[in-house]
């Protein structure tokens, strides 16, 4: 009887160990499996004679704003160039909260300096409308080469370091300013949440933008649409500002949770990372964004 109940214990430690072996292996493939899938490392890029220059998506979200900015005072591409120049040297393009001495924000002002108080300078809005106010009393800033027109309002100890992201920021204020289509591009992840509040706020913020939220349908979720006809000049320019919506959109997709941009009869989808045909073009002078459910 003892030698029964002795081989009942055994057969059941068996079994036991088989099936942790059985569940031990299943989560090895299961680990194995999710890792074996590609990893999608998000990146942003400008596309400019042949040539794709990257941005995270962080700088991204900032060229956007530097760019937007310029489009709303009614300032020309080549000051939205020499403000990302400008802060790509500075912070690499980010919002520091540190920096030399009490230096600070996207363009590393300084309170001391009369930049504003260390609130306004963190404040990357206030930043970039300092820097135009001190950028557009350059005289002839238009026609300087990038880093002198740049070395006139920073004052930097090294006032030729800003020379080695001309071309990058050309390439970014080109698209985001509208010169360049279907330019911009990003690899994203899926988005973790989306709000079209969010959205709105953004565009009015960036644009001044007369946008508006309507949903979609159950399967395409909330469609943001941007009339670019009340941008400054959007009733000279809407084919162009209609691009500089759409491009904007598309650097800001990360933070915002947009899934897909359309301008004309061309979608950037966040699934795929590039501009194709669309289902259904958008309306003239019209920028739809739509967000995922």
């Amino acid at each position: 009887m003892a030698r029964r109940r002795r081989r009942g214990r055994g057969l059941l430690t068996v079994l036991l160990l088989f099936a942790v072996l059985v569940g031990a292996s299943a989560g090895v493939v299961t680990w194995l499996r999710a890792h074996d899938a590609p990893v999608v490392e998000p990146r942003c890029q400008a596309a400019l004679d042949g040539t794709d220059w990257y941005l995270t998506p962080e700088q991204a979200d900032n060229a956007a704003l530097l760019a937007a900015v310029a489009l709303r005072r009614g300032l020309p591409a080549r000051a939205a160039t020499i403000a990302i120049a400008t802060a790509l040297q500075e912070s690499g393009l980010r919002n520091l909260d540190h920096g030399h001495l009490d230096s600070l924000g996207l363009f590393q002002q300084r309170p001391s300096q009369g930049w504003g108080t260390a609130e306004q300078v963190m404040d990357p809005v206030h930043a970039t409308n300092a820097f135009y106010d001190a950028l557009v009393k350059v005289k002839g800033y238009q026609d300087m080469p990038i880093t002198e027109a740049a070395q006139a309002v920073q004052r930097s100890a090294f006032p030729d370091a800003y020379a080695q992201h001309e071309t990058r920021a050309r390439a970014w204020a080109s698209a985001l300013t509208g010169h360049s289509t279907a330019a911009v591009t990003c690899t994203l992840r899926e988005p973790a949440s989306a709000d079209a509040a969010g959205v709105l706020a953004r565009a009015d913020r960036d644009l001044g933008a007369a946008a508006t939220a309507a949903p979609a349908g159950s399967a395409q979720g909330t469609t943001v649409t941007v009339d670019v006809r009340g941008l400054p000049a959007g009733d000279t320019e809407p084919g162009r500002l209609a691009w500089a919506v759409a491009q904007w959109a598309v650097a800001v997709a990360e933070p915002l949770g947009l899934t897909e941009i359309t301008v004309g009869d061309l979608t950037w989808s966040r699934s795929s990372g590039t501009w194709a045909p669309a289902d259904a073009a958008a309306p003239a002078g019209q920028v739809e964004l739509r967000l995922g459910r």
